[in-house]
């Protein structure tokens, strides 16, 4: 079957076309985005704004005529942190019902670490062991450490790369006091859920996810995109380290030079780098691979076991 799935984030709205059947690997078939920066159109009351609002309805209505064009017989869509942390959510969602058709499930940070953790663990394998996950996205961070598809602690903290950047450095380029500042205090934020991933035991494997973590290890020297998804690619703490001492004393301006850095991200990326880099401190990981799949291949993978009739519930293990 051919799904549509449509990942609505902090930052951007993106529609994903994959061939997929449950027992196989999902085939993308393409890949279409739109800069929205919906948490930047979040209101001092908490309220997505009436604009904010009426660009997520006009980029749902678009892009769920793009999936049904390319053929796709169902358009899977879900929201993340700018829309989870509205406090019109609800409101909001009714509306792009009402004009789209298309009901939007709104993602608890926890299943966001979930669903990311089963797509880390379908990519790898068991052959694996333990793995610990690490994601960066624009408003949350999640980890996940676990044997299982279900992994035992699966957290969502409030530390994204784009959150960070605008609560933290407003300044272009960063102070190196603020940076300070800033490191000292997301290691006092990561500590509790970093002593909880690792009450439950040591990792075999430490993966990263999403596309901070992927351009952070791009502009460490790993293999461009052009390469294709399966060449290995690693993040270590001493390139990440070096790596924000270079980038944090650039303007916002030079940073979009940069080979492997998309002009969208170069606003975040110091951001995202310091929130890896203590995740990494954090949790004693000196290297980690990056994973191709993320939380969309999750939830994709999630509606294939459903419609087979495979759920952690089925199973016997439960959220």
């Amino acid at each position: 079957m051919r799904l549509g799935v449509l990942d609505i984030g902090s930052n951007t709205v993106h529609l994903l076309v994959v061939d997929a059947h449950w027992g196989a690997h999902p085939t993308p078939m393409s890949s279409t985005k739109a800069t929205l920066r919906l948490a930047e159109k979040i209101e001092p009351s908490g309220r997505l704004s009436q604009a904010g609002e009426d660009a997520l309805v006009d980029s749902v209505e678009e892009f769920t005529k793009i999936a049904r064009s390319s053929g796709c017989s169902e358009v899977m869509a879900f929201a993340t942190s700018a829309v989870r942390d509205a406090s019109n959510t609800d409101t909001v969602l009714a509306h792009v019902k009402q004009a789209t058709g298309v009901d939007v499930e709104v993602l608890s940070g926890a299943d966001e670490s979930r669903l990311t953790a089963l797509a880390v663990r379908r990519w790898y394998g068991w052959s694996v062991g333990r793995v610990l996950n690490i994601d960066i996205g624009g408003g949350s961070l999640e980890m996940s450490n676990g044997v299982d598809e279900e992994p035992d602690v699966a957290l969502s903290l409030p530390l994204g790369a784009g959150r960070i950047t605008r609560e933290w450095l407003p300044d272009d380029p960063p102070g190196r006091r603020r940076v300070a500042m800033l490191r000292d205090w997301l290691d006092a934020e990561i500590a509790p859920a970093a002593a909880r991933l690792q009450a439950v035991g040591t990792p075999d494997l430490v993966a990263g996810t999403s596309k901070t973590m992927r351009t952070l290890a791009r502009l460490t020297g790993a293999a461009p995109s052009s390469a294709g998804p399966r060449v290995k690619r690693t993040l270590t703490a001493r390139g990440l380290s070096q790596l924000i001492a270079f980038i944090s004393r650039m303007t916002e301006s030079d940073r979009r030079e940069l080979d492997g850095l998309s002009s969208d991200r170069a606003g975040q990326i110091v951001a995202g780098a310091l929130v890896a880099e203590a995740a990494m401190r954090a949790m004693k990981v000196e290297e980690l691979d990056i994973c191709p799949w993320a939380l969309r291949e999750g939830v994709i993978l999630r509606y294939l076991d459903t419609q087979a009739g495979f759920t952690p519930e089925s199973s016997g293990k439960g959220h």
